[in-house]
């Protein structure tokens, strides 16, 4: 009976408890409503920290919205309920605003929200007007770039820059772009703020809480050398170094170095002197000012799709032996990661080269060094591609020669290129090697800047004039002539263009190395250009990443790959598209079936018919991150080499709800400290006169 009794109240108690819970959790949806958006968060490098941060336990502020410049003087002007958040569209989202928040409203401003579109939007750029500024060529005993007027922005690579990107804010920042979420806030804000500013303090205003708190501070010395200390005692991390991977492959397979065993140090491998490379290069990353959005798609895709184009033509029009070549030189195509962060991949890929390092003993390939290097094609920002420049640091014969054999090659495709000599070169990863060797045969191919949204979260489709338009039924690899490519894409259509310039490109390589021309006819394939802008700017769930993926495996999410170089750890998807796309653009498909197709280089992938195709491929990886890591005692203020380093963070979340007033928080502390005051008194008198209140009762003692 007793214990049916217990079991009974323990039932009662527990149920209890689950509705005491399943309240509690109502009550708190009562109060509280999440809000989605994108949030900056906090690098450093070796001097400084950038990027936004929250107070350690959140940042909360009463909603504001600024509708025109003189909507920033309440908040600046002693605003009667203090802190506020500002909801700012993007059009007055200025340097000159945002920092006046900064300076001027350390009191008032404790969160910003960026909200909507780029409808009135005339230029939107958060990075510096000189990109690594500090990380290219140098002007004599000096840390300031050569390459760029950091005085006169009209002659800047980045003119529209703002420098956002590069300032340290003591609020958190959050981007908005969802247009249900924008009019909940709206709503929100006419119904409880939007009347009365000066009796804000007498009501409850419509308010929101930001998460963001960064754990790194002060600079990437500071950051590693704590997380280093408490690594000996625990596992917690302030910061980890920005890295990633390059990708490379060769369009002829090297042979294998006798001596160039698994594990053995490369220094001790011999480099082929005589074995000869044009390195093509480009980038892959992008930034931006918030998580998770930077598609990049003029400031970095347009080269990296020329690239991929470029490789893909070049296969075709040259023999499938080396040997056959009228000179006798392979071409290296590189692709480099966090160049968006002072050349972190291509600083790496240099001092690599500098230790023998690149490739790795793991391939059992020569190392290959600058000696043997003939000529560098980096293909840098192309804004405008009907005139290039080929801008290189010192003139010499190959680079004039260069550019009279593309002129000759692009004559059809309505592309003038210019020979631009001197110090005057755009912000690309062949100033890593500059730096090292002045004398490096590098070229550049760079147009005059015309990206107003340059690192920014609107450099997207629209800002490329991209239209999809999904000719699944064409096989994309093939060559095609300029008649039938025109009845599949406009002329003036950036598929269009993208393929003359990659065409002209691939056509003067092979005259320099095959002087019997194109072994086939027929141009780049704009095809291939439209499956991968739509890959890297739509949707990885796409026919182009299908192909190039193991058979019957899972689709890629519906939205775009995130080419933010990030950290360790983090998703590399950016890296891994690019590396199935080099090897399946310059790999040969062999007779081989699944159970043998292994192990590397031979990958077995789906193939554009989709059963499955084994391919003999020539692609690899390489490290992205920067020597700065890898050296003792390196000296964090040299600027030899990146030091950026991303904090780390425990929660990223944005939530609105109702703010009492000033008035009613004080009356309802008052209250609690009276009832304490009372309860303390009731219990002191209770206790005093026990003996009187409750005589005649049995003590504890006496029990």
């Amino acid at each position: 009976m007793y214990l049916g009794l217990i079991s009974l109240l323990i039932l009662l108690a527990i149920s209890l408890n689950i509705a005491i819970a399943v309240e509690s959790r109502r009550v708190h949806d009562k109060i509280y409503t999440s809000i989605s958006g994108a949030s900056c968060f906090r690098r450093l490098n070796g001097t400084h920290q950038t990027g936004c941060s929250s107070s350690q336990y959140g940042s909360t502020g009463a909603l504001h919205l600024i509708q025109v410049v003189e909507d920033f003087e309440f908040l600046l002007r002693n605003p009667p309920a203090p802190p506020y958040a500002p909801m700012i569209p993007p059009h007055l989202f200025t340097r000159e605003n945002i920092m006046r928040l900064k300076e001027q409203g350390t009191s008032s401003i404790s969160a910003v929200l960026l909200i909507g579109g780029k409808e009135k939007v005339t230029q939107f750029s958060h990075e510096l007007t000189c990109p690594n500024r500090y990380s290219g060529l140098l002007l004599s005993e000096s840390n300031e770039t050569a390459t760029c007027d950091t005085r006169n922005p009209e002659n800047a690579w980045n003119p529209w820059g703002s420098g956002l990107l590069h300032e340290d804010f003591p609020f958190p920042i959050l981007y908005i772009s969802d247009e249900d979420e924008v009019n909940k806030l709206k709503s929100c804000f006419e119904k409880f703020n939007n009347y009365d500013y000066e009796g804000h303090n007498t009501r409850s205003l419509c308010s929101v809480e930001l998460q963001q708190f960064m754990v790194g501070a002060v600079s990437s010395e500071v950051c590693i050398r704590r997380t280093n200390f408490l690594n000996n005692l625990g596992s917690t991390k302030y910061c980890d170094p920005l890295e990633g991977s390059n990708v490379y492959a060769t369009l002829y397979p090297r042979n294998i170095q006798p001596n160039a065993v698994n594990g053995q140090a490369n220094e001790t491998n011999i480099t082929d002197e005589k074995e000869k490379f044009i390195l093509i290069t480009c980038r892959m990353d992008t930034a931006s000012m918030f998580d998770n959005i930077a598609l990049g798609a003029m400031d970095s895709l347009t080269g990296y799709v020329t690239l991929m184009s470029i490789a893909s033509t070049l296969k075709q029009y040259l023999p499938s032996n080396s040997s056959n070549l009228t000179k006798k030189t392979n071409i290296l195509f590189v692709i480099f990661n966090g160049e968006s962060y002072d050349y972190i991949g291509s600083q790496r890929f240099v001092f690599d080269m500098e230790n023998f390092d690149f490739p790795s003993a793991s391939t059992q390939r020569a190392p290959i060094t600058f000696e043997n290097i003939e000529l560098m094609i980096d293909i840098g920002v192309l804004d405008e591609i009907s005139t290039i420049n080929v801008h290189t640091l010192n003139k010499t014969d190959k680079a004039e020669e260069f550019v009279r054999v593309l002129n000759s090659q692009s004559q059809n495709f309505n592309i003038n290129y210019q020979l631009n000599v001197g110090n005057n070169i755009p912000p690309t990863s062949a100033q890593s090697f500059l730096r090292k060797m002045k004398t490096f045969p590098a070229i550049i191919l760079n147009s005059k800047p015309q990206n107003k949204y340059y690192h920014s979260i609107y450099d997207n489709a629209a800002n490329l004039n991209f239209t999809y338009y999904n000719h699944t039924e064409q096989n994309y690899t093939k060559l095609i002539s300029t008649e039938e490519a025109l009845q599949l894409f406009p002329a003036e259509s950036v598929q269009m263009k993208i393929r003359n310039a990659s065409t002209s490109v691939a056509l003067a390589l092979t005259q320099i190395l095959f002087n019997q021309g194109p072994k086939v006819k027929g141009y780049a394939s704009p095809l291939l250009i439209d499956e991968l802008l739509h890959c890297f700017l739509e949707a990885a769930d796409c026919r182009l990443f299908k192909d190039i993926s193991p058979v019957n495996s899972l689709p890629g999410p519906p939205f775009p790959p995130m080419r933010y170089i990030s950290v360790l750890m983090s998703p590399q998807d950016a890296s891994g598209w690019t590396y199935r796309l080099m090897g399946f653009l310059l790999s040969d498909e062999v007779d081989t079936p699944e159970e043998k197709c292994a192990p590397l280089p031979l990958q077995w992938i789906a193939g554009p018919k989709g059963v499955g195709e084994c391919r003999h491929t020539t692609n690899n990886y390489t490290y992205a991150l920067s020597p700065a890591f890898l050296i003792d005692n390196y000296d964090w203020k040299s600027g030899e080499y990146s030091t950026w380093t991303e904090s780390t963070w425990t929660k990223l979340s944005a939530r609105m709800f109702l703010r009492p007033s000033r008035v009613h928080e004080i009356v309802t502390l008052s209250i609690g400290i009276v009832v304490l005051i009372i309860s303390f008194c009731l219990m002191y008198i209770i206790s005093s006169r026990s003996e009187v209140l409750f005589e005649g009762a049995t003590s504890s003692s006496d029990a």
